[in-house]
């Protein structure tokens, strides 16, 4: 069995607010912690626009995903959080454009609130390492 890598991203994700880590790595899999619109100083990009907010969260994810030599294609499950679950079709195009044709299970849950107040969405994610592109 293989240690657990404990991946952070300073030059691209803000200060963990709390007691964790951006991405766990663990046999392979890739644990994904929820991602807020946030950049690297902590600021909430995209105001209250919801899809500014799902483009930032999604470029988050690829950041993890890419450090550990993997893409969309490999994530096999989502969890979507929405401040506003009409939002939902909204977010849809941009999720389309970040996996392509790649379909991972999905959860999709309304919430009353978010670490960060004004933030409308919040994903975490889990992928497989491919074999291939370990790092």
């Amino acid at each position: 069995m293989t240690p657990l890598q404990r991946l952070r991203l300073p030059e691209q994700l803000p200060e963990p607010i709390s007691h964790y880590t951006d991405a766990v790595i663990a046999d392979g899999w890739i644990w994904i912690s929820g991602m807020l619109a946030l950049d690297a100083k902590g600021a909430l990009i995209g105001g209250g626009d919801v899809v500014a907010q799902a483009e930032r969260v999604h470029e988050n994810i690829r950041a993890v995903l890419e450090k550990v030599g993997a893409g969309f294609e490999d994530v096999v499950k989502v969890t979507v959080f929405l401040r506003r679950i009409e939002d939902r079709a909204a977010v849809n195009t941009v999720r389309r454009r970040f996996f392509g044709k790649s379909r991972p299970a999905s959860t999709l849950a309304e919430v009353s609130a978010f670490v960060v107040p004004e933030a409308l969405i919040e994903i975490d994610a889990v992928a497989r390492q491919p074999e291939g592109r370990k790092k």
